[in-house]
């Protein structure tokens, strides 16, 4: 009986083996998949440039990590087979999904309600986006500000999309979410994707 057992044991371990050795099984295994905490959301999308091209809102959202294969060659010339997270997210909005790529996604939870709204003329208009002019949008705003920190988000290519202010920040990366950054704004939640963004002292502006 106890042979029997030690076998059964045995064969299982191999299997498994196999099995983690496997990098499609792998592929499986680690595919990200998380869900955004909170209430319900807000999820605005931007292009390269800061312009908003579509605006959603669920309450059970969840971001999946889409991954593809690549191929690599070792010392001896041996092909290696890999995974990587590719551009494309998939985004689950109550049960509807959005496949986006590339494009600037941001999750605000409900509450949360941005100080100010930068629209693309307001920059193009005070010097073309360049460092000097987004300073001078953000201190034209400035009383705007009640809190003592400022998110500003920006697109990729640094045009300013929103900005929120409040006492207590703090940002992270999560370990279950593909390329997105955390912010804690006075207890809301703030998620982003692909974007650019800075977390300032209001007494810097």
């Amino acid at each position: 009986m106890k042979k029997k057992s030690r076998l059964m044991l045995l064969v299982s371990f191999i299997f498994m083996v196999c099995l983690s050795g496997c990098a499609k099984w792998q592929s499986v295994i680690n595919d990200l998949h998380g869900s955004l905490i909170g209430n319900s959301y807000s999820i605005y999308t931007y292009d390269n440039y800061g312009s908003q091209t579509l605006k959603t809102s669920g309450n059970k959202i969840s971001i999946t990590g889409n991954k593809i294969e690549t191929t690599s060659f070792d010392s001896e010339g041996k092909t290696i087979t890999g995974y990587d997270l590719s551009s494309v997210i998939t985004i689950t909005i109550d049960g509807k999904e959005i496949e986006n790529c590339g494009d600037t996604c941001i999750f605000v939870q409900k509450g949360l309600e941005p100080e100010v709204d930068f629209s693309l003329e307001e920059i193009s208009s005070n010097g073309g986006g360049s460092p000097a002019s987004i300073a001078r949008v953000l201190n034209k705003y400035k009383n705007d500000f009640g809190k003592s920190r400022v998110v500003v988000i920006k697109s990729q290519l640094g045009q300013p999309i929103a900005a929120f202010s409040g006492d207590d920040v703090y940002w992270e990366v999560p370990e279950d979410l593909p390329k997105m950054t955390k912010l804690m704004i006075d207890g809301k939640a703030l998620y982003i994707h692909r974007a650019n963004y800075q977390v300032i002292d209001k007494a810097l502006l």
